[in-house]
């Protein structure tokens, strides 16, 4: 068996030729953050922004190249612009005008699901609140941001690489009246992604631009946990309309859900407000309540950040067993206790969206 190291694989993609310049990919100083792990390669194409759709073919010739060296089990290979082209020496141009985040086509609102850590069932309340939407008559998609942990394929019952109708743009896949998108469709479940900052942003802004969503009136991102490259990525990337924060009852996941809350602050996201999570605990049996976290932790620690709090949803069996088997409580119980906390949240998210697009809108003065 060869043995997998750089030069190796630098080798494989020394006989990538890109048509346009005649010379190899390595050659041209595209080569950019290369990782071998356990026979998983990952590297990025350093490109100028402008040559995007047509470099695609040459992302695929190296990631190609490279799957075929002994030993190779997975192969991941993002285009990446980073540094812009320099500017050509010229008179000193005006001043800039703030940067403008690009809108998605088709997309009216795009919401942020967000934890500051993980445990406290964030992707849980993403995908019922969104079924929650749906139920509310609107348009539906779903992004799973977290790169290195994606949730949605099992959460929603999902599998299989997504398809693309024009070659440049993927289709999503749809399951219970949403359309998703996931690095968990790209990669088998048990693949680690071994990816650097550069890397994941770049990956996560084709995830949400480069994805024919089609007309859609929200966007739910299920956030990665924390406030890390991939968070202020989204933060600072995309046109986010606002983010809801899900925490526990706990005193240590509320100082990290504050700690995320303070992130979208810094970048002008609005905050709807935040879920408890896990709020009480509901024994199937007797009925008893618990408190196992604690309770009301959420609901002050709003009160003390000047944000509205959405709502509790307790920890229960039912939740969990659903949401493991691929089939949201949301989707296949309506009309059970849990469906209906899920779809008070998702009307006050709705509200909050139809808030932020009033106050954004343009101003109409009557003289």
């Amino acid at each position: 068996m060869s043995v997998i190291n750089e030069q190796a694989v630098l080798g494989c993609l020394e006989k990538v030729i890109d048509e346009k310049t005649g010379k190899n990919v390595v050659e041209l100083g595209l080569i950019n953050g290369l990782v071998i792990k356990d026979g998983n390669i990952g590297f990025a194409l350093e490109i100028n922004p402008a040559d995007a759709n047509e470099m695609e073919g040459l992302r695929k010739k190296c990631e190609d190249a490279v799957f075929a060296l002994n030993g190779v089990s997975s192969v991941s290979a993002v285009l990446t612009a980073e540094q812009a082209p320099p500017a050509p020496a010229a008179k000193a141009p005006p001043p800039r005008q703030p940067a403008q985040k690009p809108e998605v086509p088709g997309v009216a609102a795009i919401i942020a699901i967000a934890s500051g850590k993980g445990g406290v069932g964030k992707s849980t309340c993403a995908v019922n609140i969104a079924l929650g939407l749906q139920a509310l008559g609107l348009k539906v998609g779903m992004l799973d941001a977290d790169i290195y942990g994606p949730s949605l394929p099992r959460m929603l019952g999902l599998s299989g690489k997504p398809s693309s109708e024009d070659g440049k743009k993927l289709s999503p896949k749809e399951k219970w009246g949403l359309k998703v998108m996931s690095m968990g469709f790209m990669v088998e479940e048990d693949t680690p992604m071994i990816w650097r900052g550069p890397m994941i942003m770049s990956a996560l802004q084709q995830m949400v631009f480069d994805v024919s969503w089609g007309e859609l009136d929200v966007l739910v991102v299920d956030m990665p946990p924390g406030t890390g490259d991939a968070q202020l990525t989204l933060a600072q990337k995309v046109p986010l309309a606002g983010a809801v924060i899900i925490s526990t009852p706990q005193d240590i996941a509320l100082i990290d859900a504050r700690k995320g809350l303070n992130m979208f602050r810094k970048v002008d996201v609005p905050v709807f407000g935040i879920v408890e999570n896990m709020s009480y605990f509901l024994c199937p049996s007797c009925g008893e309540r618990s408190d196992i976290f604690g309770h009301g932790g959420a609901r002050e620690t709003a009160a003390e950040l000047g944000i509205d709090f959405l709502g509790e949803v307790p920890l229960h069996m039912d939740i969990r067993k659903t949401s493991d088997a691929g089939t949201p409580i949301t989707a296949i119980e309506p009309d059970s206790d849990h469906a209906k906390i899920y779809r008070e949240l998702a009307r006050r998210v709705q509200e909050k969206i139809a808030e932020n697009a009033s106050a954004s809108g343009p101003r109409i003065v009557i003289e």
